[in-house]
């Protein structure tokens, strides 16, 4: 742009050939850019060549430069070599030491490493005046030659090379005895020089000169197998030396964290597994520093218990041996080194051993790492540790194994236990919980089956103390005070991941824990009755009254927090897309999605089934106020529309599922509309927590359904119309004709309308057609004939209950289609709103509710046999000596007046009762009496109810109310319903004198004689548990004609009471009370 012309202004280009042509804008604007783009690329080529070619010269100089200075180095080594290396002046070799330094590559100066080696290692004397000379030049200069040794090494590790003078060169280095002229060389010398060599990588380098060098093992063993493998652990013992000696703290948690992170948190090699850590744990000559371990990977206690309730607890620790990644390897180390401590551990150092425990314990390989699937782990401690994946590592489910049995050994056990009587604080309670936690959650391990789990659940002051911190644990709020997390989380309020990690393990714990305890507890112990007080029951029946509202409102409120009502749904491709611009906002991920599904679901199941626990005995025997278990935080009305309803729809659903949702169509069902996130919860409180919601809202939800499921199996109601099931029936042989005839073979579909026709003992048909009227009455005839203990299929308990008989398979080879048959019948009445009055026992109402195949614990015996319950509690206290009872594992049952003996266990006729294996034979007689002696008979019932009514419907009820639904409730019958909802023909009109003057008598009468008057007419003493209006057919007065010595009758297949026209009051009520005390019925009329 200069002139030399004197003008220093360039004057635009004209162009004479006058106006251009017309060019396009967007034309214009393209031309205009690539223009840019071409002088930019132009600009870019320019500053590329001058930088390549600076950098060209500058690598040629350095080249030159290092090639005179290796010249200069190896003259100088000649030299030294001709004398011997007697004449080494501490200048020169500093001199030859600073070039080697800068030149040295390993391809090139390995020889003159060496040499440097040699001399160092002749003359030990001239390390001491290097840094004497200059103490910051010289450390300098012994850190990198002992980096350069310990890379070297590991590189010709693999070669077959020697490796002495390195080897050497290293053991001087790190020998205090080659500074002990100085006045404290561990503090001058040795931990800046550990300090220097660890940062780039030391322990790597002796870990791949220890796994190529040290030959492979095939068994644990504390000795060194060759003198390489001696010098290599010495090395590698001195820097733990140091840490044990002395209380650097910084120092201290370097050491660990870099020898962790090399030797224990990657999957060890065979030299590490059977050698070094067996060697470290148990050898002879010198202790492994395993209290400065506990120190180092530990957070700071004291600031933890300052802090005891605050939500950042975890983020105060974020520095915690920054980078020491939690891994199964470094937890499997940890143990291994823990085996030979543990008893030696002061409290103190316990606490902290546990606090490692509870971040490591996590990163063990869950159920997914086999081929089973399972629940992945709830907890996250990215705030503590990197995490790592494992999903694909080999040898993990080992490593989980030998983990979980180091944590159930004895010695272990036993220190929790001490520990946590001699220090109860929520550090330790909060450590505990954890690992409690974690073996149950991830690994599906059961309470009976890890020692340390029973010992926890047996263990009553841990229980009390571990339900108080559930209690007492807080977050700060807003305003500077604090709330409880149960609180929080009985009001359905989302938490801090921290928080939710801190109160779950806590929670999951205890409620495992103590339903186990309660379940060990029958009820006088449980109740404390006539002074016993068990040793096992943390609890007074008035904080178990407290305690049951408290979880009662916890699980309604993770039922909201698991089914959030609003759903995120982001797209794969729009999450990417914040990403790219750098949105630091955190997106919740498939897994982590799925991660929070498992931690609540499983907190859930845990906590439902301790309140489901409690729920069963307060209804065995009451011990909360009436109207306990029902919440106000529960809305659930049958008169509301509701897709689940539907009687398809009306199923149990996988916990959490609303979690998990991306969009609408994941919830999209053949049967209509995807839930709503009101109804899903709805329907997981009627599936899991029913009893939250009254009862009589139940039994209209359960009638609603059976209406629904009507419509669909038998369409609109019309009479004599649509698919119907129409059979011929003699009445002397009504059992016999209905089950052959409504066997499973000839009516498949139980649901659909049925229509009856009796024949009479002279094979005549009884006149009349079935309206429905008949078919109750032949279905009310047929289920007390075929439950009538005289048949043989059930029999009587001593309370006069109902429940198999365990020898009918003696009576009937094919005894399972009868059980099978009753079952269908049974469903079929529920179906129909028929109510039987047929008195279950409870123990066998619990077997036809229970999930668990049918199967009931040893506190429903009382219910069928309460002398052997007597007999077996006896048993369990018994303080004498057992063998003097004369018993062992086996039960004789009589048999048609044949005694046979059955053994509960095998081998059970030589194994005599004693005192260490009573509790088993008690479970196990309990077990046969209550399970397997009536497993087939119960199976096939349930599966034939379960044919008619889904069991899921039925499970909205306890045993006690499921006895109500099948007979009704015995609740003073309400004669002002009964008017308001009755019917009047032949004449009769509510208004009549007659009809004025029955209602009068029947308010009159007492409540015996108003239950004999329902039973006359409906053949049911019990009223309908909605009322009279949910009589089906309506009740009915019929004029029954002006005879005045005719005795009212009745046809308890319509319902139909005909009373004839009595005109005063005394003659109306003697006749009536004549016809309902002397049974008349159908068969006068």
């Amino acid at each position: 742009m200069w002139s030399f012309e004197g003008d220093f202004r360039r004057k635009p280009v004209q162009s004479l050939r006058g106006a251009s042509k017309k060019e396009e804008k967007d034309t214009l604007l393209q031309r205009a850019q690539a223009e840019r783009e071409k002088r930019e690329a132009f600009r870019q080529q320019n500053a590329s060549v001058t930088k390549i070619s600076a950098f060209y010269r500058s690598a040629c100089v350095r080249r030159k430069w290092k090639s005179d200075l290796r010249a200069a180095f190896d003259r100088y080594i000649g030299e030294l070599n001709k004398v011997k290396q007697s004449t080494a002046n501490v200048n020169r070799v500093a001199e030859l030491i600073r070039r080697l330094l800068f030149f040295f590559e390993e391809d090139q100066d390995s020889d003159r490493l060496l040499a440097v080696c040699q001399l160092l290692v002749y003359h030990k004397d001239l390390l001491m005046q290097l840094l004497n000379r200059d103490l910051p030049v010289g450390l300098y200069q012994v850190k990198s030659l002992t980096l350069l040794c310990a890379r070297y090494l590991s590189i010709i590790s693999s070669k077959q090379l020697p490796i002495a003078v390195p080897m050497r060169m290293l053991e001087v280095f790190t020998s205090s005895d080659t500074y002990k002229g100085m006045k404290d060389p561990t503090t001058a010398v040795l931990r800046p020089l550990y300090i220097g060599v660890m940062k780039k990588g030391y322990f790597g380098y002796l870990k791949t000169v220890f796994e190529t060098r040290v030959p492979a093992c095939f068994e644990e063993t504390t000795k060194p197998p060759t003198p390489l493998s001696e010098s290599l652990y010495e090395l590698l013992k001195k820097p733990l030396e140091l840490i044990a000696d002395r209380e650097d703290k910084e120092f201290r948690d370097m050491v660990i964290h870099h020898f962790c992170q090399e030797f224990f948190c990657s999957q060890p090699s065979d030299q590490v597994r059977y050698f070094l850590l067996p060697a470290m744990a148990c050898g002879q000559q010198w202790n492994f520093p395993f209290v400065e371990l506990l120190h180092a990977l530990a957070p700071d206690l004291e600031n933890m218990k300052a802090n005891i309730g605050v939500a950042d607890t975890e983020e105060r620790f974020q520095d915690y041996r920054k980078g020491t990644t939690a891994s199964p390897w470094l937890l499997h180390a940890f143990l291994t080194l823990s085996k030979p401590k543990l008893d030696t551990l002061s409290p103190r150092d316990f606490q902290h051993y546990l606090q490692v425990m509870k971040r490591l314990i996590i990163t063990l390989p869950g159920k997914k790492l086999t081929s089973d699937s399972g629940q992945e782990s709830d907890s996250d401690d990215e705030e503590m540790m990197d995490t790592v994946d494992y999903e694909t590592a080999e040898g993990l489910v080992a490593v989980k194994e030998q983990c979980v049995q180091v944590i159930d050994s004895p010695k272990f056990v036993n220190s929790v236990l001490i520990s946590l009587s001699r220090d109860p604080s929520e550090t330790t309670l909060s450590a505990v919980c954890t690992l409690c936690h974690t073996l149950m959650s991830k690994y599906g391990l059961t309470v009976h089956k890890v020692r340390l789990l029973y010992s926890l659940s047996l263990n009553k002051l841990f229980l009390k103390n571990l339900w108080y911190l559930c209690v007492s644990v807080c977050a700060p709020t807003v305003t500077g005070s604090s709330t409880s997390l149960l609180q929080l989380l009985s009001r359905g309020l989302q938490m801090h991941q921290n928080l939710v990690d801190q109160i779950v393990p806590l929670l999951s714990s205890f409620c495992t824990l103590f339903n186990h305890n309660i379940i060990t507890l029958h009820d006088a112990e449980f109740f404390g009755d006539e002074g016993e007080q068990s040793s096992h029951m943390p609890f007074s029946v008035a904080e178990l009254v407290l305690m049951s509202a408290a979880l009662r409102d916890a699980c309604l409120g993770i039922i909201e927090i698991a089914h959030p009502e609003s759903k995120r749904s982001l797209q794969q491709e729009y999450v990417s897309a914040l990403k790219s611009v750098g949105v630091k906002q955190k997106i919740t991920s498939k897994e982590e999605l799925e991660e929070k599904k498992q931690t609540w679901a499983f907190l859930f199941q845990r906590m439902a089934q301790l309140v489901k626990q409690l729920y069963l005995r307060n209804a065995r025997r009451p011990f909360c106020p009436r109207n306990h278990w029902l919440s106000n935080q529960v809305n659930i009305l049958a008169d509301k529309p509701s897709q689940i309803f539907k009687a398809g729809r009306f199923t149990r659903q996988e916990f959490g599922a609303g979690l998990e949702a991306e969009s609408l169509k994941d919830y999209m069902d053949e049967d209509g509309p995807p839930l709503s996130t009101t109804e899903i919860r709805q329907l997981t409180v009627l599936t899991e927590i029913p009893f939250v919601v009254p009862f009589q809202e139940r039994v209209k939800i359960f009638s609603k359904l059976i209406l629904q499921d009507k419509k669909e199996n038998q369409g609109e109601p019309h009479f004599f119309g649509g698919p119907h099931i129409q059979v011929l029936i003699r009445r002397n042989y009504i059992y016999e004709d209905a089950f052959e005839k409504l066997s499973p073979d000839n009516e498949p579909n139980l649901k659909l309308r049925m229509q009856v026709q009796l024949v009479n003992a002279v094979g005549l048909d009884e006149a009349g057609i079935d309206g429905g009227g008949i078919f109750r009455e032949f279905l009310s005839e047929l289920l007390k004939t075929g439950f009538d203990p005289n048949r043989g299929f059930f029999k009587y308990t001593s309370d006069k209950l109902l429940y198999p008989n365990p020898q009918a398979k003696v009576l009937v080879e094919s005894f399972t289609n009868h059980f099978y048959f009753l079952g269908r019948m049974l469903g079929k009445a529920l179906y129909s709103n028929l109510l039987i009055e047929l008195p279950f026992a409870s123990f066998f109402l619990s077997k036809v509710l229970s999930r668990q195949a049918g199967n009931v614990d040893i506190h429903h015996l009382a219910s069928l046999d309460p002398e052997m319950y007597k007999n077996l509690l006896f048993l369990k206290n018994y303080k004498g000596d057992l063998s003097d009872l004369g018993l062992d594992f086996t039960v004789a049952n009589s048999e048609l007046g044949e005694v046979s003996v059955e053994e509960l266990k095998p081998g059970g006729r030589n194994i005599p009762v004693t005192s260490s294996n009573r509790i088993e034979y008690i479970h196990l007689m309990a077990d046969y009496r209550l399970n397997r002696q009536i497993r087939a008979h119960t199976h096939a019932f349930r599966s034939g109810l379960a044919d008619v009514i889904n069991l899921e419907w039925l499970r909205m009820f306890d045993y006690n109310e499921l006895q109500v639904l099948i007979s009704g409730a015995p609740v003073p019958i309400d004669i002002e319903d009964l008017k308001q909802h009755t019917n009047y023909s032949g004449g009769y009109t509510a208004d009549h004198p007659v009809i004025n003057t029955f209602w009068k008598v029947a308010e009159s009468l007492n409540d015996v004689e108003r239950r004999q008057l329902l039973k006359f007419v409906t053949s049911c003493s019990r009223p309908p548990l909605l009322g009279f209006k949910d009589l089906y057919p309506a009740f009915c007065i019929h004029y029954g004609g002006h005879e005045l010595e005719r005795l009212p009758t009745a046809s308890t297949c319509m319902n139909l009471l005909k009373l004839p026209e009595f005109k005063d009051e005394e003659t109306m009520r003697n006749k009536l009370l004549y016809a309902i005390e002397s049974g008349t019925g159908f068969e006068l009329s």
